[in-house]
């Protein structure tokens, strides 16, 4: 039976779109023959393409004319990616209102080729806080965002995204059987808390913002950090609220 993925084919738009997924693993750029090589196809064939690549400025030439790398338009290109920037423009009021609120920061992730990544953060007012930095990438698997994405899903959405999963730096292994249970106490309970996996002294609050079908379309996640000195701050029972209060304020549905 025909693969039914060969049923529209465009060569040339494979071939560009394969040059440039080879070229993302290779930060130092690769030469020609090196990317004839690893494509298994002819010069001629790579030279055509890569003059296109490089003359809509997706790819850069070195002066020396000799190595190619990927340029920072498809980097562009993602910041103006209208579903995303929809979602942060629509979220990012309620962030902001919870940070002020609670004295903490939060950050919004999305599901992102087996991992999640970071588009939205707000800080909280004060001098110090724990925040990630839009783009980065957080573990599917071992962190409170990582949960509560797996958590609201279903179980075949679930199958897939831990079948993209790909290992980050860091990464903590959590048996299957582990997993299972942690999530099942997600669902029941609606909400991730409990210690972090990559930091001490910071409690992860984790919520989902959910589509019509009740699945996770985004997660919203508060590092909680306790305050120590004389600053009565909130704790993190009533930050937990006031992060349900925020997702609460947001219709994705």
């Amino acid at each position: 039976m025909p693969d039914p993925t060969d049923r529209y084919r465009a060569p040339a738009l494979d071939k560009g779109l394969d040059i440039l997924e080879l070229l993302a693993a290779e930060p130092l750029g690769l030469t020609r023959a090196e990317i004839v090589k690893a494509m298994g196809r002819s010069p001629s064939e790579i030279y055509r393409m890569l003059e296109r690549l490089v003359a809509r400025r997706y790819v850069t030439r070195s002066p020396e004319g000799d190595r190619y790398a990927l340029s920072l338009k498809l980097f562009a290109l993602s910041q103006r990616h209208p579903p995303t920037q929809r979602l942060v423009n629509h979220v990012l009021p309620a962030m902001d209102k919870f940070a002020r609120a609670a004295e903490q920061s939060c950050h919004l992730g999305v599901y992102d080729r087996g991992n999640l990544v970071v588009v939205a953060q707000a800080h909280g007012p004060n001098n110090w806080g724990l925040s990630l930095r839009p783009g980065v990438r957080v573990n599917l698997v071992d962190t409170a965002s990582g949960h509560v994405m797996l958590a609201f899903q279903t179980d075949a959405r679930r199958a897939e995204m831990l079948g993209e999963h790909e290992v980050l730096e860091g990464e903590l292994h959590v048996p299957e059987a582990d997993l299972r249970a942690l999530l099942a106490g997600v669902r029941e309970r609606g909400y991730w808390q409990g210690d972090s996996r990559q930091a001490h002294g910071v409690v992860d609050l984790s919520m989902p913002l959910r589509g019509p079908q009740g699945e996770a379309l985004a997660v919203l996640t508060c590092p909680f950090i306790r305050r120590i000195d004389r600053h009565e701050g909130v704790g993190v029972d009533a930050a937990r609220e006031l992060l349900a209060q925020a997702v609460a304020g947001i219709a994705l549905a």
